[in-house]
This record gives structure tokens, C-alpha cells and sequence, in this order.
């Protein structure tokens, strides 16, 4: 019997390995359209002259509308499949890229924003309010990536091998991650910081064509043969009725995952948007010197993605359960942040740069597990709405997050407190998970 069964997946086609790579490379152009501003932000303060609140609310405004945009677009690419969601998505964010050049163009637009310390409202003007513009139509759009990413792999992986497939499409985002301190400090220092959101917003059309030609239904694929679609099929068949999100929210299960995410999510979004700023004020970094030291984050961070995916399908196909292999691997990215506690202290720069990596690297291994939790606690048909809460959750986590470093920088200039945050946050999330599904039991949804 298990040669047979080993004699098939030789002959099997692995058009879902393509599909694979596809989601990676949009995971990529997702993550350098995102930081460009990471590493411009000492550019754009010296020429606009705004504060570290305003920085702080400009990274709120990306993450309010990838708030909304997340529990809307899972539900949408629920609805209309993700061949055109996707699509869709990727067309909005790059638009969203590009305008970035344009930030100064209306100085006469004011943006409303808020601050925490003191609480306030107050009106963000001239080029700050047209950055903020230019990341709430990014947003948007960024907001389609996740959702529709973890609902292709849904329907393209059996269950066993859809944490190491998430974990390599989600090293995409180190992997462009990685790209942008090295193309965008030299198109800036060659032709202008405008360029570099032109010419970092114009890769996801070409990414676009692509899709369009590559994705089609495993069933209906003609690159995908019999063997293939028998392992792609292999888990017990579900229903293909929608999903209402009322029948979402009462399940422990959409909370777990909500939680997880809105706890861990936001200090991926310090690693991305603060760690530049960290390497200058900490270490003298300039745009010259700091892409060495970004791309080890990166790279580092790649090798957990990929390692924590592995980890947990590994002890799978060991016989571990579901729930001991998830679990397990998330425990050890969570044990693995807690050294972050000491960057901010550190006096060598290498040693600051080796436990930014080592935590960037938990979080992404942590990360390829969480996202996975959805697709094993969730029908396919609804894997899509649920990742969308979760990633409307861990956006809103995100926009506290911006507020709070603003508010920590702008009163003591100090990344200690930041990093104790950003160490313990796994730790209580691990915890929180556990409490609610002690188990990992699928959630019973009832159709529409």
C-alpha cells in the first residue's frame, strides 16, 4: 500500500509548487511596497520636517485602512474567488505604491489624527497628509494579500503540507523585505525618493499578468494530472455553502486566531517600519550604511518562515497531532523573541542586528503557524473571512502599536520599553490560544 501511494506522488505534477511561488513573489512585492517608507523615513524628515507623531500617524493611516480593508477583502475574495480578488487587490496597493511620489503635490490637504499621549485629534497637513493618503490607498489594497494568499493554499495544499507551503510563501515577505534597503537607498541617492515608490509601485502590474495566466481551479487547472489532484484532494471533502460572519464570531476559534494576531502582529510592524530609524538613532546607521545590517534581518527572517512551517509538518509526518505539532512550533518562536529584551541595550551593532534577527525569524516561523491555525480549525469556504478578521485584528493591534512608539520616542527617545513589548507579546499570545482552543477542534459552521 505505501508503494502505491508513494508510486503516485512520484507521478504526480506539481503545478501547486507553482502556485506556490506565485503567492511568493506577491508576498515579496506586498513587503517592498510597504517598507519603502521604513527606510526613506530620516529622508523624508529631513526634507518635510515632520515630527515623530506625525511619522507615527501617517503608520497608523496604512494600518486603519489595512484594518478595514482586511475584514472586507477576505469576505470579498470569499465571494468572488481569489483569481479576481487577488488581481484586484494587487492593482489597488500598486496604484497606492506609486502615488507615495506625489505626497507634496497638495499642500493644501489636511488629514485628521489622533495621538495618545496627550489624547488628541488633531489635522496632519501638507506633505505628511499626502503620505498618509497615498499609505490608506496602499492599505486598501495590501489588505487583499493575506487573505487571498491562505485561501489559495487552502485550496491547492492538503492539510499536512499547508504550514511549510504558507511558510514558504510568507518568506516572500522577508524576501522583499530584504530587496528594498538595497534597491531603494540607490534609486533615491541616483534619482530622488520619488522614484523609489515609482519604480517599487510598478512591479505588482507585472505580477498581475502573471497570476492571471497562472491560476486557475486545481480541478480545472491543465497542468494539474490526476495523481496531483487525488493528494491535493485528499482530506475529507467540504461543504461549498458561504459562510456568514455571524457564524463566525461566536466560535472560540475565530477569537484564538483574532487574538494571536492582534497581539504578535504589531511588532512585525516595528520590525518593518522602526528598526531603520532604531539603526540610526542607536548606532549612527544613514541610508548608506544600513543595508547590510537590514538584509541580515531579512535574511534571517526568511530561514524562520520557511524552518517554522517545516517544523510543524515535520512532527506531523511523525505522527504528532495537528495540536501538538502546531503548538509546539509556535512555542518554540515564542521562547526564541524573548532575547529581543536586550537589543535596545546592546552596545555592538552586530550583536543588536543578531537579536532583531533572531526575533524577526521567531515571529515569521511564528507567523506560518498562526495563519495555518485558521485553514485547520476552518472549512475552506470560510478560511477567507476568518484570516480577514484575524488580519483586521492584528491591523488594529498595529495602529496601537504606531501611537504608542510615537508616543515612547517623542517622550524619552528609548527603544527599551518598545522591545520588552515586543518580547513578551509571543509568550501571552501562546498563552491566550491555548486557553481558548486547548485542542485546535475544527469549528462546526453552519451554512447560510
Amino acid at each position: 500500500m505505501k508503494e502505491a501511494v508513494s508510486e503516485s506522488r512520484a507521478s504526480a505534477s506539481r503545478q501547486r509548487w507553482v502556485i506556490c511561488a506565485v503567492l511568493f513573489f506577491a508576498a515579496a512585492i506586498n513587503y517592498i511596497d510597504r517598507q519603502v517608507i521604513g527606510i526613506l523615513k530620516p529622508t523624508l524628515q529631513d526634507e518635510f520636517h515632520f515630527s515623530e507623531r506625525d511619522y507615527a500617524a501617517i503608520v497608523f493611516s496604512f494600518q486603519a485602512a489595512y484594518a478595514v480593508g482586511l475584514l472586507l477583502a477576505g469576505r470579498i475574495i470569499d465571494r468572488i474567488g481569489v483569481r479576481i480578488g487577488f488581481a484586484l487587490a494587487v492593482v489597488v496597493w500598486s496604484v497606492g505604491a506609486a502615488v507615495h511620489a506625489c505626497a507634496d503635490w497638495l499642500p493644501w490637504l489636511k488629514l485628521p489624527t489622533v495621538s495618545i499621549d496627550p489624547p488628541a485629534v488633531t489635522l496632519l497637513g501638507g506633505a505628511a497628509a499626502g503620505l498618509a493618503l497615498a499609505r490608506l490607498v496602499l492599505g486598501i489594497g495590501e489588505a487583499g494579500n493575506f487573505p487571498a494568499s491562505i485561501k489559495t493554499v487552502a485550496e491547492w495544499f492538503p492539510k499536512r503540507e499547508r504550514a511549510f507551503a504558507t511558510g514558504i510563501f510568507n518568506s516572500g515577505t522577508n524576501i522583499g523585505a530584504l530587496i528594498t534597503p538595497l534597491v531603494v537607498p540607490w534609486i533615491t541617492l541616483q534619482f530622488g525618493w520619488q522614484w523609489a515608490f515609482v519604480v517599487t509601485g510598478l512591479l505588482g502590474f507585472a505580477w498581475v499578468g502573471w497570476w492571471w495566466l497562472a491560476y486557475a481551479p486545481p480541478e480545472r487547472h491543465p497542468r494539474v494530472n490526476a495523481a496531483e489532484l487525488a493528494i491535493i484532494q485528499s482530506d475529507p471533502p467540504e461543504s461549498s455553502e458561504r459562510v456568514a460572519w455571524s457564524s463566525l464570531l461566536p466560535h472560540r476559534q475565530t477569537w484564538a486566531f483574532a487574538l494571536g494576531k492582534f497581539l504578535t502582529d504589531p511588532i512585525w510592524w516595528l520590525y518593518l517600519f522602526w528598526v531603520p530609524d532604531f539603526l540610526k538613532r542607536n548606532h549612527g546607521l544613514d541610508l548608506k550604511t544600513m543595508g547590510l545590517p537590514l538584509i541580515v534581518i531579512y535574511l534571517v527572517a526568511d530561514i524562520g518562515s520557511i524552518g517554522g512551517g517545516w517544523l510543524s509538518s515535520h512532527l506531523m509526518q511523525r505522527g504528532w497531532s495537528t495540536n501538538a505539532a502546531r503548538k509546539t512550533a509556535m512555542l518554540v518562536s515564542a521562547l526564541a523573541v524573548v532575547p529581543m529584551l536586550f537589543a535596545a541595550q546592546a552596545k555592538s551593532l552586530w550583536v543588536a542586528v543578531g537579536l532583531v534577527s533572531l526575533a524577526a525569524a521567531a515571529h515569521q516561523g511564528w507567523s506560518a503557524n498562526l495563519f495555518t491555525l485558521a485553514s485547520d480549525m476552518f472549512p475552506k469556504r470560510a478560511v477567507g473571512s476568518v484570516v480577514g478578521i484575524g488580519g483586521m485584528a492584528g491591523s488594529v493591534g498595529g495602529m496601537l502599536i504606531a501611537l504608542v512608539v510615537g508616543a515612547i520616542l517623542e517622550k524619552t527617545g528609548s527603544y527599551v520599553p518598545i522591545f520588552v513589548i515586543a518580547a513578551l507579546a509571543y509568550l501571552v499570545a501562546l498563552t491566550v490560544i491555548q486557553l481558548l482552543v486547548p485542542r485546535l477542534e475544527p469549528a462546526t459552521i453552519e451554512p447560510r
